[in-house]
């Protein structure tokens, strides 16, 4: 038998099985195919495709069918997706929207390299993640941002940078959709997720630390030192002092910015510019 004769057999042969094959995956996938409905796929294409979980499904697809499995929206919402997102989708299973307050992510922390110098030196992996494991840092506060930018290689919808010139991450209100991916991955949990606020003013105490006043202040500039002049300023009682650390609640607090105008040490920070108090009129 020709060496030709016995590759054409073997190439015939192997088609053959192919084929074979081919036929029975085919008549196996029509036998158990599970027919789904069709809306699956058109929510999901109204959604941004991140997979971020923030949903609390295992993603966009599955996010997509236990909205169509439920039939109405409540307990379901996409951050990514938006008002407008949710709106569309509620349109699709036909059922009236769900009003979902927007939130938008800040950083509890401003020690910027000017405000916290740097003490140590720092010669490992960039990561926040193992810089905290090993209870190291180039600053002296042990509450402050590491600032490798672990928060920012998770931001799906590149609403993260950090910023050279003070070593911290800038959060994009614009392209921010709270999905609070960033909020886990933090180690040392200086990221919230905060109400967007009416024309997006925001009031926020910028820092974490819970050390006393003077030894906070001497390791960072604009450390909050629990002095209370804020909560004393508050017409709306939205701010309470715990630990030696201020905290804004956005549930009560109206954005007036008058607490931001009396903090010493600007540790607490505003989307908004609060207008120096007027003299008054004689």
């Amino acid at each position: 038998m020709s060496p030709t004769y016995i590759l054409l057999f073997t190439v015939a042969v192997m088609g053959c099985l192919g084929l074979i094959g081919a036929l029975v995956l085919y008549l196996t996938a029509k036998k158990f195919k599970v027919e789904e409905d069709p809306r699956i796929d058109t929510v999901e294409g109204l959604l941004p495709g991140a997979n971020c979980g923030a949903c609390g499904c295992k993603g966009c697809r599955d996010f997509a069918s236990e909205c169509v499995k439920r039939g109405k929206l409540d307990g379901l919402n996409c951050p990514g997706a938006g008002a407008d997102g949710m709106s569309r989708i509620a349109a699709v299973l036909g059922v009236a929207s769900v009003e979902t307050m927007r939130t938008v992510a800040v950083l509890k922390c401003n020690g910027s390299c000017a405000a916290r110098p740097a003490v140590y030196d720092y010669d490992g992996a960039r990561s926040c993640a193992v810089m905290d494991a090993v209870g190291c840092g180039t600053g002296g506060c042990s509450y402050g941002c590491l600032g490798c930018g672990d928060c920012v290689s998770v931001c799906r919808f590149g609403a993260l940078h950090i910023d050279e010139s003070t070593g911290l991450p800038v959060v994009d209100s614009d392209a921010c959709t709270g999905c609070g991916v960033c909020v886990g991955e933090c180690p040392r949990h200086l990221i919230e997720l905060r109400p967007a606020g009416r024309r997006d003013r925001r009031v926020w105490v910028a820092c974490s630390s819970r050390d006393k006043g003077a030894v906070a202040r001497k390791i960072c500039s604009a450390a909050c030192i629990g002095c209370g002049k804020c909560a004393k300023t508050c017409p709306f009682g939205a701010i309470d002092i715990a630990d030696n650390l201020s905290y804004i609640n956005p549930d009560t607090c109206k954005a007036c910015g008058k607490c931001v105008d009396v903090c010493p040490t600007g540790a607490i920070l505003s989307t908004f510019k609060v207008e120096p108090k007027q003299p008054a009129q004689v």
